[in-house]
């Protein structure tokens, strides 16, 4: 253990440092399970023993999941004490100094990112949220990683049980060079009964399996299996506080628009749903046809909401808004995945609801389903098909998480509303 570093480590945590020593290291499981502090304390060792031949790598998604993920633990004084202080990285810089020696971060967001490998050697490597760089970036880091001794220390959440990491490397675990530790929420020792309680309420259904229980588990049936129509649909609306926008943009496909509130019961709602099919119609709509066709549905309603959020592919719609003098115009967060999440765990805790006159979202909510073709490959990816509004929801509650969050353990203590 690095001096000066005194934190309430568990025995799989300390084992788990103390073994790291195989050419592939890889820590797996739940959210908050201490696999990070364990894989941190592992590397920072690993790199206070590095030879002077090869490079030193830190890898993941981005450069800012790596600052985030990585360098905001270990400057974190409250959790390494005086390590802390050895550890320099000014934000934004491709390079970093540990313990006084250099070590190169590399994001990796797509297949390009292995070009980045290319040519280099390095002794040790570390690599961050692994299910998320593609496999063609980690075959190439292992073949990288070849001066004698060479390690690589991974950490990941679960994903899907025919990810490329899973079948590629963690079952077949007895026949490589690996070493893999499986950590539960219940496994880390300085979080307290109501941090467990709250984090659990935060997820539902597969994210709860992977997330809280660390289980490589299949996406498969319906995305929101938690949808309950009698629990989740109201034909009446409290006093609205605030309201956010969003919308999925479509000339040939759908155009959706929905208004979220914050209820003063501290629930959402989705309070308004606009929709124009230009299929149906028979007419296509132009930005300028759209932005004075949503701006006039907001004002006969009296809303102003406080920020638009809109499809990131629409940049001529978001100018066209912006020209109009819409207020709060911005792209919204379009990470598929975790906007699917949000809304899970929305629904799942209570707290969101849908008033019946939106009556696209209503009937596309039950028919949103796993691609059972992606599944198969490993991969996480909904049916493209009759998505629209959902998409519009995704956006605007995805977007606003950090507005809501917190609530979501009051909602679920508080059990059903009766709006």
């Amino acid at each position: 253990m690095p001096a000066g570093v005194d934190l309430p480590l568990s025995r799989k945590q300390l084992r788990s440092i103390g073994r790291a020593r195989a050419r592939i290291n890889l820590w797996h499981g739940s959210v908050r399970s201490g696999k990070t502090v364990a894989s941190l304390l592992a590397f920072v060792i690993a790199v206070a023993a590095a030879g002077p031949s090869g490079l030193i790598l830190i890898c993941g998604r981005s450069l800012q999941t790596i600052e985030r993920n990585v360098f905001e633990p270990l400057q974190d004084a409250s959790l390494f004490g005086p390590l802390s202080k050895h550890i320099h990285h000014t934000r934004g810089a491709t390079t970093a100094v540990i313990l006084g020696r250099t070590v190169h971060l590399i994001g990796a967001s797509d297949v390009r990112a292995e070009g980045r490998l290319r040519g280099l050697t390095a002794q040790l490597a570390y690599v961050d949220e692994a299910t998320l760089v593609p496999e063609s970036f980690w075959t190439q880091l292992l073949a990288r990683l070849s001066t004698p001794g060479a390690r690589l220390l991974a950490t990941t959440n679960p994903d899907s049980p025919r990810h490329w990491l899973k079948v590629g490397y963690l079952d077949r675990a007895h026949e490589l060079n690996l070493r893999h530790w499986h950590f539960k929420l219940a496994d880390n020792p300085s979080l307290t009964r109501q941090y467990v309680a709250d984090l659990t309420a935060e997820y539902a259904g597969l994210w709860r399996r992977r997330m809280i229980d660390g289980a490589w588990v299949v996406a498969e049936g319906a995305v929101f299996d938690m949808w309950d129509e009698q629990q989740h649909v109201v034909d009446t609306l409290p006093p609205i506080l605030r309201y956010w926008m969003a919308a999925d943009y479509g000339t040939t496909n759908p155009f959706a628009a929905l208004v979220l509130g914050l209820g003063a019961d501290d629930r959402l709602y989705v309070v308004s749903e606009w929709r124009h099919d230009s299929k149906t119609a028979h007419r296509q709509m132009t930005d300028a046809q759209y932005s004075e066709a949503v701006r006039a549905w907001l004002a006969v309603q009296d809303i102003e909401p406080e920020w638009t959020f809109i499809d990131p592919s629409a940049a001529s719609f978001q100018t066209q808004l912006w020209a109009d003098g819409h207020p709060g115009v911005t792209r919204a967060d379009n990470e598929v995945k975790a906007g699917i999440r949000s809304v899970s765990s929305a629904l799942a805790a209570g707290l969101l609801r849908v008033h019946d006159s939106c009556t696209g979202l209503l009937d596309e909510i039950p028919g949103y389903s796993w691609d059972p073709v992606a599944s198969a490959k490993g991969e996480d990816r909904p049916i493209k098909n009759a998505d629209h509004s959902v998409d519009a929801l995704r956006y605007v509650l995805h977007s606003t998480a950090h507005e809501w969050r917190h609530l979501i353990a009051c909602a679920k203590a508080e059990g059903p509303s009766h709006s």
